[in-house]
Formats: C-alpha cells, structure tokens, sequence
C-alpha cells in the first residue's frame, strides 16, 4: 500500500470514529443547550424546513424507521414535537415542532452552514484544476463504495 493509501484509511477510520452512531458528521460543537441527539436535532431542522411523514424522514436520514419512532417519541416527551394524526386516513401523523424546537432546529441548521463554509475555506488551499482532481476522486470513490 502507498503512502498515500495508508494517509487515505487513516482519514477514513478518524471519521468514522468522530461519526460513530451518527448519521453525519458535523464540523465543531453543538451551540444548543438542549441535550439531544444528532439525530433528533435533524429531525427537527427536517421538519422546520418542510412537512415530512415518519417514513420520510427514515429515507432522508438514512436510518431505520424503528429509530425515528424512538427519536420522534423522545422529542414528543422532551415538548419538542407534537402530533396529530392526519383527517386523510387518520393512521399516519402529522409532526409539528413546538416554540421550544424551532431555535434548536435553527442552530443545527446554522452547524450545517457552518460545516460547508469550513469545507469551502480547506478547498480554497487548492487550485481550480486540483479542485477538479478532488471533485473526481470523489465521485470515483463514491460509486466505489457502492459496488
């Protein structure tokens, strides 16, 4: 293995232990004083942003629908959600956040933010031709990890 290889493993395995029972992996610390998970404060951003079923949110999270129930029901307990089942078929449930959440789905939004511009600012150390290659390994890398 090359260097390079090895430098490559080395990064990978840094990050995913830094995302390690997380859905993604955020750039510094959490602002909000409310103690909740990654994934619950997704869930709230999610929701601020546009109405979403509990099998919507599984999709875009990448998680199991069993661990958004279980997100959702501690949200609905910590005042941070509330339900209601919906007139159509009275079966699936509308989620709608509580004053209390929407800061918190705010500053989750703002570490997204946050995590993109610090992606811009280490990509600025780059030429355009270098951001190309970047851009390509990418992308090969991407397709590799779905074969």
């Amino acid at each position: 293995m090359t260097e390079l290889a090895h430098q490559l493993d080395a990064l990978i395995n840094r990050i995913l232990l830094k995302a390690e029972n997380q859905h993604e992996l955020l750039i510094g610390s959490c602002e909000s004083h409310v103690k909740l998970t990654n994934t619950q404060e997704h869930i709230l951003m999610l929701l601020s942003q546009e109405n979403l079923t509990s099998s919507d949110l599984a999709k875009r999270l990448n998680v199991s629908q069993a661990a958004v129930t279980k997100a959702v029901k501690s949200l609905v307990g910590k005042g941070m959600l509330e339900t209601t089942k919906k007139e159509e078929d009275g079966r699936s449930l509308h989620l709608t956040l509580t004053a209390d959440a929407t800061p918190i789905a705010e500053e989750h939004s703002h570490h997204h933010d946050k995590t993109i511009s610090v992606y811009n600012g280490l990509l600025e150390d780059f030429s355009e031709e270098e951001q190309l290659i970047i851009s390509r390994f990418i992308t090969i890398f991407s397709k590799r990890l779905e074969d």
